[in-house]
């Protein structure tokens, strides 16, 4: 039921992440004052001017319904299915706080990747995860586990697909239940229906190029030769220096089997993430990059607003209409 023409599917967390400045809504709703231009012009689109109490309650209310059409599917399938309870723990406490442009808040975490506030809590193992549907699964014969999770899931995804990097592109035609709840649910979500596809493919690919555009290249020149002096050679723009620990931090989960409490690799990790983090405040400092950043990219959202405006207007308007 669930091998459908294949919609666009859109990487909305790349929008949000993106519109935020990579700063975690710890607050609750979005300032107007802290948005930039195009942030401002979206967020409501994508929940930003919604209180800590109604985020937690539409992911809460999304992941119900998921689950319900989930289960539906497994059963138009031939299987049983008991949707399973949303067992995530989100918080956005006040207190805390998340500050990468403070020497003292960076020398603690750094790029906030490995340590950061509230991460104790949250990488400690929790309780103990039952899913409901294992013991349906466990009096099943091989076989029939095999095709219940290939319908849940889909297939595997061939090798031939798969990139260098072991990533693929996402198609929810192939990915069992799961993809074909998912695709239902998007459908009233502008950031990932066909209409608004190509304003969000331009979105994204604007903030992509962001770090490299021609009128902030003196200013990473700049800051790279800043971090060069400071020894922390081969950076090209800035968002480099944190890149190289996040391409790091990858490969170790990648070769991870197992979770381990106060690994010294881990450790040792941190501490790398925490020296390259300060030196690269120095530098941004040094350099005024903030600024001068934030006065960049205000002039070039004002330009692609003026570019987009009849579809940015569409987008917004679809986006209001799918939250009445």
């Amino acid at each position: 039921m669930y091998r459908h023409t294949a919609g666009a599917v859109v990487g909305a967390v790349a929008l949000i992440v993106a519109l935020t400045g990579c700063t975690p809504a710890a607050q609750g709703g979005a300032d107007e004052e802290e948005l930039s231009p195009l942030g401002r012009y979206l967020s409501a689109a994508w929940g930003g001017d919604l209180s800590e109490e109604e985020q937690i309650e539409r992911m809460e209310k999304d992941h119900t319904a998921r689950e319900e059409l989930v289960a539906q599917c497994m059963t138009e399938e031939g299987f049983e299915y008991i949707p399973v309870p949303n067992t995530g723990s989100i918080s956005f406490a006040s207190d805390d706080v998340w500050d990468p442009d403070s020497q003292e808040w960076v020398a603690q975490y750094g790029y906030g990747m490995i340590n950061y506030p509230g991460g104790e809590e949250a990488m400690a193992p929790s309780e103990e995860y039952v899913d409901p549907n294992q013991d349906y699964v466990a009096g099943l014969s091989e076989a029939e586990q095999t095709a219940f999770y290939e319908v849940l899931y889909g297939p595997p995804t061939p090798e031939e697909e798969m990139s260098e990097d072991g990533s693929y592109e996402y198609d929810w035609t192939t990915a069992g239940c799961h993809g074909w709840a998912q695709h239902e649910m998007d459908g009233d979500d502008p950031t990932t229906s066909d209409e608004h596809k190509p304003l969000m493919d331009a979105v994204n690919d604007f903030y992509m190029g962001m770090a490299t555009a021609p009128e902030l290249a003196e200013l990473n020149a700049a800051w790279a030769a800043c971090m060069d002096d400071g020894g922390y050679p081969g950076f090209a723009a800035q968002g480099d220096a944190q890149t190289s620990i996040s391409d790091e931090l990858n490969v170790y989960y990648e070769n991870q089997t197992e979770w381990l409490e106060d690994d010294p690799e881990l450790a040792k990790l941190g501490e790398r993430e925490i020296e390259l983090a300060l030196a690269d405040l120095e530098c941004r400092e040094k350099t005024d990059y903030r600024e001068k950043t934030t006065e960049v990219m205000a002039a070039l959202e004002e330009q692609f607003i003026a570019d987009h405006q009849a579809e940015l207007d569409a987008f917004v308007a679809a986006a209001e209409q799918a939250d009445r």
